[in-house]
């Protein structure tokens, strides 16, 4: 699952994880290499370069060949822009791919209530077209979309028609999950993850933003482009 941050995509690890043939969940798992190689100061910095390899090779080699008995489904949570030009994408491969959005203005409002600095490219929307137009190519057609404001307006509905595209059974599993923390959730949760902690299920949809203005602003028409040609996939 491709997404940029606050983008609804731990809400999705948490519905992925309560299906009941989910062998396990993978959150970020190249973000101590994504710190590592760009120097970037995020919050929890030191804590996560600890608590995950930083040589993306690794990780790569791990997310590719993650072992999954028949019939059951391994969930990698990814973030588009913790993929560096540097690193190699051969091990995208052999997996299923389908790419969250969410309309810009929403993400660098979310973005910026939780982090002061905000560029474009903490928020992966360029990288997350990229990576779409790669496995497109790959695939010969276009891999799923979804779109986080959807989800949120009609979970069941668009969740069965995500499971149907990758060829898998729905599980009404998806819709609910218990509250609190997962062994799975990167040591970064206790930042970013209070919501989500407490969540039950997906939230109701949110009313239309407050207008963004300067910075802000522009950093989320920048975005629009790519946000708008996804969007047409969606499903």
């Amino acid at each position: 699952m491709w997404s940029g941050p606050r983008n609804l995509s731990t809400a999705m690890m948490r519905s992925f994880g309560n299906r009941a043939d989910c062998t396990a969940v993978i959150d970020e798992p190249f973000y101590a290499a994504y710190l590592a190689a760009s120097g970037k100061d995020h919050p929890m910095r030191e804590e996560v370069l600890a608590s995950q390899p930083q040589d993306w090779r690794a990780v790569a080699r791990a997310c590719a060949t993650a072992a999954v008995a028949a019939g059951r489904i391994l969930y990698q949570k990814q973030m588009t822009h913790h993929m560096l030009p540097g690193f190699g994408l051969d091990w995208m491969d052999g997996l299923d791919h389908v790419f969250l959005i969410r309309a810009p203005e929403r993400v660098v409002a979310s973005y910026a209530a939780r982090r002061e600095a905000v560029t474009l490219a903490d928020l992966g929307f360029d990288r997350q077209a990229e990576l779409f137009d790669r496995v497109a190519q790959r695939a010969g057609a276009a891999p799923p979309v979804i779109d986080a404001e959807a989800v949120r307006a009609d979970p069941e509905g668009v969740l069965r028609r995500l499971c149907a595209a990758l060829g898998l059974g729905f599980d009404a599993g998806m819709l609910a999950w218990p509250p609190g923390p997962r062994s799975s959730d990167g040591v970064w949760g206790a930042h970013w993850y209070a919501a989500v902690v407490a969540s039950t299920g997906f939230a109701a949809p949110e009313p239309e933003p407050s207008p963004l203005a300067g910075p802000m602003r522009d950093i989320a028409e920048a975005g629009r482009a790519t946000y708008e040609r996804l969007r047409v996939y969606a499903l």
